[in-house]
């Protein structure tokens, strides 16, 4: 390829989530009564989305804002003192990196809730999972009959 085509104005790579993977993780998420999102930050589309049709509670580290109708709770998954986490059906954590998915999976087993997560494109899912391909990404769930992760 020229080295005029690859410097083409208005060229941008497409965005990682588009309209099509929101709907089907808010499809997906929706089936469960109260659903608590680890690590909301900035990406609020899916936690909106799903605050139409679910009860929706949004976790961070650092204080966030969060759209009508999601509650906010600040805290840290990797050392938890909430009690939020026990009114969840799902826990479920968007482009979440390895390091987090054992907190993740143990602050849902504890709740007695499902565990569902993305990554970020290569990150490898660390515990036992099952995955399911959803529009432009992977959804995974933790498998509670397995037992512990790996």
């Amino acid at each position: 390829m020229h080295r005029k085509e690859l410097e083409r104005t208005g060229y941008k790579y497409p965005d990682v989530t588009t309209s099509r993977t929101r709907e089907a993780l808010v499809d997906r998420l929706a089936s469960y009564e109260t659903v608590i999102e680890i690590g909301i930050g900035a990406r609020t589309d899916v936690a909106t989305a799903l605050a139409n049709r679910t009860e929706v509670i949004a976790v961070d580290v650092q204080e966030c804002s969060v759209p009508p109708g999601v509650t906010f709770v600040r805290d840290d998954i990797t050392a938890p003192q909430s009690a939020v986490y026990t009114r969840g059906d799902a826990v479920y954590a968007l482009n979440c990196p390895p390091e987090l998915q054992r907190p993740l999976w143990s602050i849902a087993r504890n709740a007695n809730a499902d565990c569902l997560f993305t990554t970020l494109g290569n990150d490898p899912a660390l515990p036992n999972v099952e995955s399911e391909t959803l529009p432009g990404e992977t959804l995974f769930r933790v498998h509670t009959e397995r037992g512990e992760p790996v």
